[in-house]
């Protein structure tokens, strides 16, 4: 694996980049909120060969730098991390791309799927935080962090982050291999306000969609079976939302390319053999 900065404008991503060109499409891995690239890491090494991975750090996670003014001016919804993959891509010269995202990263996916039908060539939804599945408790508890957090101290703030982080996953024991990983950046100077602007646009629900508006192209649906935040019942309804779409559910709470790594893997190296559909 190579890692690398690139420069878009007045922001800079990290990514991370594994595999080969070869016959087949690239794939981009979009992580979703609170994490990194680094949850894809176990994945990655699993992906079949003869593809170029692309694994990025979303603006404001993991290395990945906010624009010198700060984050006040940056982006930080849905369609700004899609307008910014889609950069990525360009300065990467690739033209089209498999995409995969989890979580808040999956509504990211759907977002350049529908903004630019022609780039994906197959979509893939892990524990998808979508319009369709977008959580009200959690958006609840965000809207409450970002009333309160003024009057906390970074101590307790961190702690609600890392109890909020642990209900993602099945196996705590997890949690201690990802957290620091995952909530690095907000124990930066800074990362108090930078916690609560993505918390702020995690309570923008992006536009709702349907399946007339996704390119017809092969989509999977992976879902873990003890996801607290959402639970299989919203991977059903996704489902139901796009008709042509399959769903697997895996082992595992939220994080599934984490605690099931060799499940996910094998269900995105299945939709990369899956023939395209030709318009």
């Amino acid at each position: 694996m190579r890692g690398e900065f690139v420069d878009l404008g007045d922001t800079r991503l990290y990514y991370y980049a594994a595999g080969t060109r070869g016959a087949g499409e690239p794939v981009l891995l979009v992580h979703g909120f609170p994490a990194s690239s680094f949850l894809w890491s176990a994945v990655v090494p699993r992906l079949p060969a003869g593809h170029r991975v692309i694994v990025p750090d979303l603006l404001g996670f993991g290395r990945s730098e906010l624009p010198r003014r700060g984050h006040a001016g940056a982006d930080l919804t849905v369609a700004g991390h899609a307008h910014r993959l889609t950069q990525l891509l360009d300065a990467l010269n690739v033209g089209q791309a498999c995409i995969a995202g989890h979580g808040f990263g999956a509504a990211v996916a759907l977002a350049m799927a529908i903004g630019q039908p022609k780039r994906v060539t197959r979509l893939c939804l892990v524990n998808a935080v979508t319009a369709a599945t977008w959580p009200a408790h959690e958006v609840q508890l965000a809207r409450a962090v970002i009333a309160w957090a003024p009057l906390l101290p970074p101590g307790p703030l961190m702690r609600i982050a890392r109890h909020a982080l642990r209900r993602g996953f099945a196996d705590p024991a997890q949690l201690a291999h990802s957290a620091d990983h995952y909530l690095r950046a907000f124990r930066s100077p800074g990362g108090r306000s930078l916690l609560l602007a993505h918390l702020r646009a995690l309570t923008r629900t992006p536009p709702p969609f349907s399946a007339g508006v996704l390119p017809p192209v092969p989509t999977s649906i992976i879902w873990g079976d003890r996801d607290r935040l959402l639970t299989v019942a919203s991977g059903n309804a996704l489902r139901m939302l796009i008709p042509h779409a399959t769903l697997d559910v895996v082992t595992g709470g939220h994080y599934t390319p984490e605690e099931s790594p060799a499940q996910v893997a094998t269900i995105i190296s299945h939709l990369l053999s899956a023939a395209l559909v030709r318009t």
